[in-house]
């Protein structure tokens, strides 16, 4: 009897059993071939068995559980507003629209994934690795999780979830540990969740060009990505589950004088998708390489507020377009692999004085200590598929131009049609610059710690992983 026999995951059970009755056939066959010894014979059997595992992730069908967590800190907790310099730490004295996280696991041939996005500005490094400690007695692995910021700038501090920021910079972010713990909480709450009840599903997804919609915030730059990727997750009896955004801009309507809890325009995106397709439905906004990327006002756009407004609102309608075009079906290609990057040594851009030091009152004396205490020597990219998406992990924020050489390049590896980036994932470690870019200056690379190699060696990295997807 195989050791799966009793596997609780009934449509597991079937497709292993498949690859285990297979086997047997097979070594009845070889051994009517005599002379064959039976070691060989015993050696090929459990050979095939264990190819037979990858065989049934290709024929088990797609398990799938959504779940979502409110991750607004109460405002007694006075959590710290992120994103700008010049808000000194102060914390949010209100909430205008509430910032969540939300999980989409999915599992299949005993393989399973979580996908998390999230209404903050971005995790600092080492900040997943007390998600992971939560989800330890659950069985989960950093490898199998991948968190997605969408880099609102009206929701909590970056580096107030940074437990080594010991500095007490206020333009920098204090480290506030009740922040912490609640964060961590509450993502680890939602990937439980979301892998308590999978059901069957399908998923497909859709890429289409909205030229109109974002722009090139560098002085003298041209590129940006009109790229608008949605998924789509139904159950198999067709009921929506839920649908995957992917848009590249900063949302940053917002300034540093608005201090309530927003999600600024991607919160309202992902609240009109809801209300449009119905009941059930969990809409999940990631960004793609924004480091470069502003979203293009609306036309009579009124206040800040009501910009983001209309704007989370009028691409809100563009996906859900899509999703209604977009053809869920079985999912085949299911893999994420892992790369680990080597950076390149920290240093700053001969700017940083007059710009992010400015902002973040760092002296260069200062700074020195800053980088060798608080950012990572490597860095990781975790690549997904989920049947034709490609979601390649870029820790944090890279320019439009590189991150569309890395889809093509990921495209042309992996054979997939919707290539995207997931912007911010899991951890931040710098603003992502191609090296004339970075020689130009400005406020991205005066915020930029890596040097001019950096844009090279994550796009080269990312690569890697998504050539290793299996």
């Amino acid at each position: 009897m195989p050791p799966f026999f009793f596997e609780r995951n009934t449509e597991l059970f079937k497709a292993r059993w498949r690859g285990y009755v297979f086997a047997m056939n097979t070594t009845a066959s070889l051994q009517s071939l005599a002379p064959i010894s039976g070691k060989l014979v015993l050696v090929f059997s459990l050979a095939v068995l264990a190819s037979g595992h990858l065989w049934a992730a290709d024929t088990a069908t797609l398990q799938a559980g959504v779940a979502r967590v409110n991750l607004t800190p109460p405002l007694e907790m006075k959590a710290a507003l992120g994103g700008y310099g010049a808000r000194m730490s102060k914390p949010a004295v209100g909430v205008h629209d509430n910032v969540w996280a939300k999980a989409l696991v999915v599992e299949k041939g005993g393989r399973r994934f979580a996908l998390v996005t999230a209404d903050v500005l971005a995790f600092p490094p080492q900040f997943k690795a007390a998600v992971i400690e939560r989800l330890a007695a659950d069985g989960w692995s950093a490898d199998q999780v991948m968190l997605l910021p969408s880099h609102t700038h009206t929701s909590f501090d970056m580096m107030a979830l940074h437990p080594g920021n010991t500095f007490g910079i206020p333009q920098v972010g204090v480290f506030h540990k009740e922040l912490f713990e609640h964060t961590a909480r509450q993502l680890a709450k939602a990937i439980r969740d979301a892998g308590a009840s999978p059901r069957p599903a399908l998923a497909g997804s859709m890429v289409i060009s909205v030229p109109d919609r974002n722009r090139n915030r560098r002085h003298g730059g041209s590129a940006h990505d009109t790229d608008l990727t949605v998924t789509r997750v139904d159950t198999t009896d067709g009921k929506p589950l839920a649908v995957l955004v992917n848009w590249t801009a900063h949302p940053t309507f917002m300034d540093d004088e608005d201090m309530l809890f927003s999600g600024d325009w991607p919160g309202h995106l992902q609240r009109t998708l809801e209300a449009l397709i119905g009941p059930g439905v969990t809409a999940m906004f990631y960004n793609g390489a924004e480091g470069d990327q502003s979203p293009t006002p609306p036309a009579e756009a009124g206040s800040r507020w009501e910009c983001a407004e209309r704007y989370g609102r009028e691409l809100g309608i563009q996906a859900w377009r899509t999703w209604e075009k977009t053809q869920p079906r079985e999912v085949k290609g299911f893999a994420c692999h892992t790369a680990t990057i080597a950076l390149p040594k920290t240093t700053w851009h001969p700017d940083f004085m007059q710009t992010g030091g400015a902002e973040y009152g760092l002296n260069e004396t200062m700074l020195r200590s800053f980088l060798d205490a608080l950012q990572p020597t490597q860095t990781r990219s975790t690549c997904f598929q989920l049947g034709d998406l490609v979601i390649l992990g870029v820790p944090g924020e890279m320019a439009a131009q590189l991150g569309m050489q890395a889809k093509a390049k990921a495209r042309q590896i992996t054979g997939a049609k919707a290539v995207t980036i997931g912007g911010l994932a899991d951890e931040w470690v710098s603003y992502i610059l191609p090296a004339d870019e970075y020689r130009k200056g400005g406020y991205e690379a005066s915020v930029s710690f890596y040097g001019e190699t950096l844009g090279n060696t994550i796009v080269t990295g990312v690569t890697r992983a998504a050539a290793d997807l299996k």
